[in-house]
């Protein structure tokens, strides 16, 4: 009997070993789906506000731009959902391997309950039970017959219950892997029209970089011009930092030209800030970066870098900006052009949204997190609507796309 019992308890740690294995590679199945969906949704956006009809009149280069970044997606969701292919097909080969060792042992009880079953029915009549009783040699052996007979009873009927639970869950796993399967194959399926897809845009960005190449001394200029406009407004986000900072400090009797002295408030404030890297909202409810933070190279020309001190966020016309944080509205900035931008304080940080047609604020106010700020300015010639964002602490420029959930 022991070795029926030993095979019994083999069987159900096969069975949960199963079923913690279905549970972890289910967990890490469901972050892919949520990454998947992401960028899915990433993309679509993209489509929506940066492929318009009326991008067809705006500035080619920055067609090549947004052409990019659709492309750089595409092959993201393609990594992703093969990863999930990948994730599935292991697991469907695990699940057939414990599935047939499950087979095995399931026989293999089944022999043994078949000998079982056999052995009790020559046993099972009352003669026999009476003549295996009084044969004991004392009332002591009769009675530990009597709890054996009662025991293998027992155990026989558990046994036979066991072989149906066991069954009826071998045949869920099988229904499970015939669901994976088809996943699986949706999964194939879809990469192939991702990669359709990307292989057309990737001969569309080709035709426009010819495009661009046939016509090189006129997107040269046009290249300069942007990169001059750029750095004049870095040049003047800095100074009013600058002079944000030594006001700011002057007031308090400091003569600290390179960072805030803080109060004890802002100073909590600050780390209340800090303590949210990672998790602070998108300074516009709805939109998609269109160009990241830092340097870097030319689409045309790879030799030409470029600079961006902060992300800019295409969105929709008539959008709105706000706070990412509460804080304090240190400095309303306008340009020669009438586009303005609004400073923000939290502490020593400074989040500052530039590129807005209107402004709902005024220096000095408090502000919420998600209050608004002004409507982002859309371009006339060309219907865009982006915002630009900067982060910073103190003087020092930080990359918003650390601080920013899912940036």
């Amino acid at each position: 009997m022991r070795n029926k019992v030993a095979h019994i308890i083999l069987f159900v740690v096969l069975l949960l070993s199963c079923a913690t294995t279905l549970f972890a590679q289910t967990s890490e199945q469901k972050a892919l789906e949520a990454k998947r969906a992401r960028l899915q949704k990433e993309i679509k956006e993209m489509n929506r506000l940066l492929f318009k009809e009326k991008k067809q009149k705006g500035n080619v280069l920055e067609q090549m731009d947004a052409l990019d970044q659709k492309i750089n997606k595409r092959q993201e969701l393609i990594k992703v959902t093969n990863q999930q292919a990948n994730l599935l097909n292991r697991q469907i080969n695990a699940n057939v391997r414990k599935i047939s060792k499950l087979r095995e042992d399931l026989k293999q009880l089944k022999e043994e309950y078949a000998v079982l079953i056999q052995k009790s029915y020559q046993n099972k009549t009352d003669e026999n039970r009476i003549m295996f009783l009084l044969s004991s040699e004392n009332f002591f052996q009769a009675y530990k017959r009597m709890q054996y007979i009662k025991q293998y009873t027992k155990y026989r009927k558990e046994q036979g219950e066991a072989i149906v639970t066991r069954t009826n869950e071998l045949t869920t796993l099988n229904q499970d892997l015939v669901q994976q399967r088809k996943v699986k194959d949706q999964l194939i399926a879809e990469n192939k029209q991702v990669k359709d897809q990307l292989s057309k845009e990737v001969t569309s960005q080709k035709e426009l970089l010819k495009s661009i190449r046939s016509n090189e001394s006129k997107y040269a200029k046009v290249i300069e011009d942007k990169q001059r406009e750029t750095r004049r407004i870095d040049r003047e986000i800095e100074r009013l930092i600058k002079n944000a900072i030594v006001s700011s400090n002057k007031k308090k009797g400091s003569k600290n030209v390179a960072k805030f002295d803080l109060t004890p408030e802002a100073k909590l404030l600050a780390n209340n800030f800090s303590s949210n890297k990672g998790k602070l909202i998108w300074p516009v409810e709805k939109g998609v970066k269109s160009q990241g933070f830092g340097v870097y190279a030319d689409k045309l020309y790879p030799g030409i870098k470029h600079q961006n001190n902060g992300v800019t966020i295409t969105t929709d016309k008539g959008e709105k900006a706000r706070a990412i944080f509460e804080g304090e509205v240190i400095e309303i900035m306008t340009l020669r052009t009438g586009q303005k931008g609004v400073y923000i304080r939290h502490g020593d940080y400074i989040s500052m949204y530039f590129n807005l047609a209107n402004v709902y604020v005024k220096k000095g106010q408090k502000v919420t997190s998600k209050q608004t700020l002004g409507e982002v300015y859309t371009n006339a010639l060309n219907g865009d609507t982006k915002l630009k964002f900067y982060l910073y602490q103190n003087a020092t420029k930080l990359n918003p796309e650390h601080w920013i959930y899912q940036m």
